[in-house]
């Protein structure tokens, strides 16, 4: 009998203990096969995710985009990141998955950025690029890319892409979020960013003969010089 009892106080701890255990996960998995969202502009409740389209009124076209056929507007680095999530995509709804593309001019640079709910991979479709990240051991990791070649930043951790090529870069991207985010490093002033950014970009190439490094050889109090 003591014995019995000892079970079934072990089995209510475990079970009261793993109901407060909190579970991170990307996204939550899909409940029906399909879900594409509704407009923002005809929403009428606001939750985590969008609501439903009626299943009678799903179509085709809710799966089929064109947000990405032209580039975006360029910044002052010479970079274009344009992100398509389930807003602007319905089909894209509770699948867990965003989309975009990166154009990037010849000798231009994606600013150092993280995707806070999100992992993110990329495929090179033109140009020759160096990416990398940083970890949270403060290595840096980066490599040549090549059209064709494929290349993954962990989620939460900071990287950045490098046009070193003679043309006009792109590359394609996944993540594995329908709402992943974008937080950057943003210079203060027009007149220091341009002065900063050819500093940043020598850095990053002095770092190319070897995949790994330390960020402390990067000078870390340099990048916060130029973007504090």
């Amino acid at each position: 009998m003591k014995s019995l009892s000892y079970y079934f106080f072990c089995m209510f701890f475990f079970i009261v203990y793993t109901n407060n255990i909190k579970v991170s996960l990307a996204d939550c998995d899909n409940l029906q096969d399909t879900c594409p969202a509704i407009p923002p502009n005809k929403q009428t409740l606001f939750i985590n995710g969008l609501p439903c389209k009626n299943p009678g009124n799903v179509t085709s076209q809710d799966f089929r985009t064109m947000e990405l056929s032209k580039p975006g507007s360029t910044d002052i680095l010479g970079a274009s990141i344009k992100l398509v999530t389930a807003a602007e995509f319905p089909g894209l709804n509770t699948l867990g998955l965003s989309i975009g593309r990166t154009d990037i001019d010849r000798d231009g640079l994606v600013n150092f950025h993280y995707h806070p709910r999100a992992t993110e991979m990329i495929f090179v479709t033109k140009g020759v690029l160096l990416a990398g990240f940083v970890d949270t051991k403060n290595q840096i990791f980066q490599k040549f890319l090549q059209v064709g070649d494929v290349c993954v930043f962990p989620k939460g951790l900071f990287h950045y892409i490098l046009n070193q090529g003679f043309v006009d870069a792109t590359v394609f991207s996944v993540y594995n979020s329908q709402n992943p985010g974008i937080v950057s490093l943003t210079p203060t002033t027009f007149d220091t960013t341009l002065e900063s950014l050819e500093k940043l970009k020598k850095r990053i190439i002095s770092l190319s003969a070897s995949d790994v490094h330390d960020v402390t050889s990067f000078n870390s109090m340099e990048l916060e010089s130029i973007y504090s």
